[in-house]
């Protein structure tokens, strides 16, 4: 229970980490209890995300797990509790929780995790009209991309929108930053969610770790003050949203039949100089796209920090090893669905 869905159809990812069992599943028949859950751990009792909350989790469904630093990420797509207002709408969420978290005090989440935290993650088309992909599909492992790590992402439209996918990337050193941002809640009598004044916000940090950075006093996550996991468990979620490496997408797909694509592979070290993103992409009606993914235009593409990415520092007008456009390099047919 908690470790394993009870249907095939229902979301599952897991890994070891530190030797405890890091799982994101539903905890029950109905799927009605979504959970991240910690078990399996020697000397500790099992943690996991506060049960039947719309503000913790909503509907998601999980994609993938990674450990990075003194964190676990997991990337999924749940509907929006910050949307309710315009129905049930899909939102793409990267979370994290604390390696070393060991719960809440017996009065505030006791065996609850005390570090959970979730912000959006958004993959768009700029312009006037700003045109999102929200579904979140698929996630590639951390990834070295212009000399520093990063994930790739593939996503897809609204079901009652047109078909159409979008692959991002995001560097991680941005999804950390994005984490240290504004707290959300609902003001007001619509329920507008709002940015928390930081005057607000208790000290130490909800969300932090204990032993580290702000929390550097704090001996285990037991000890935080009852204000800060008070805090913490009425705002799980956080204002804004992690934007993707270079301000738009890889690669973008939409209006064609095929055009909802559900897996993904990369390849950052393609080409004869290694400088190169070939993206594999997996079609919902058999068939596999291979991408070569387009450079930015010089200086476009921003490392963490806001500066031009090593390699993007070409004067205009000079197109050594840059692509002007995406190209669909092949597409193989792999099976008919259909039979």
């Amino acid at each position: 229970q908690a470790r394993c869905p009870f249907d095939a159809k229902q979301s599952i990812v897991a890994l070891f980490v530190d030797g405890s069992l890091y799982s994101a599943t539903v905890a029950d028949f109905q799927a009605s209890d979504a959970v991240i859950y910690r078990s399996l751990s020697p000397g500790r009792p099992p943690l996991r995300t506060l049960k039947y909350s719309s503000r913790w989790l909503q509907e998601p469904h999980f994609v993938q797990a990674l450990p990075y630093g003194p964190y676990v990420y997991f990337f999924f797509r749940e509907v929006a509790v910050e949307l309710s207002a315009l129905g049930k709408v899909a939102v793409a969420r990267v979370a994290r929780v604390c390696r070393n978290d060991r719960g809440g005090s017996p009065r505030v989440l006791e065996r609850r995790w005390t570090s959970f935290l979730k912000v959006r993650l958004q993959c768009a088309v700029p312009g006037d009209a700003i045109f999102y992909f929200d579904v979140l599909e698929a996630v590639t492992p951390p990834q070295a991309l212009h000399g520093h790590p990063a994930v790739l992402a593939l996503f897809g439209t609204q079901p009652n929108s047109i078909p159409g996918s979008a692959v991002c990337a995001f560097y991680l050193a941005d999804v950390e930053r994005a984490f240290e941002g504004p707290f959300a809640e609902p003001r007001g009598a619509s329920s507008t969610w709002m940015p928390v004044p930081e005057d607000r916000v208790p000290r130490p940090r909800p969300g932090c770790c204990a032993g580290m950075g702000p929390a550097a006093g704090i001996v285990t996550s037991g000890d935080f003050p009852d204000e800060t996991l008070a805090f913490a468990k009425e705002h799980p979620l956080l204002h804004g949203a992690v934007a993707p490496a270079g301000g738009r997408p890889l690669f973008t797909r939409t209006g064609c039949a095929g055009c909802r694509l559900t897996q993904l592979a990369v390849d950052t070290g393609a080409g004869p100089r290694g400088n190169q993103t070939v993206l594999f992409l997996g079609a919902e009606d058999g068939r596999v796209l291979k991408v070569l993914a387009a450079t930015q235009h010089p200086g476009a593409t921003q490392h963490p920090g806001g500066t031009p990415a090593p390699g993007d520092s070409r004067e205009p007008g000079d197109t050594r090893d840059a692509t002007s456009e995406t190209l669909l390099l092949e597409e193989i047919s792999l099976y008919d669905p259909r039979r």
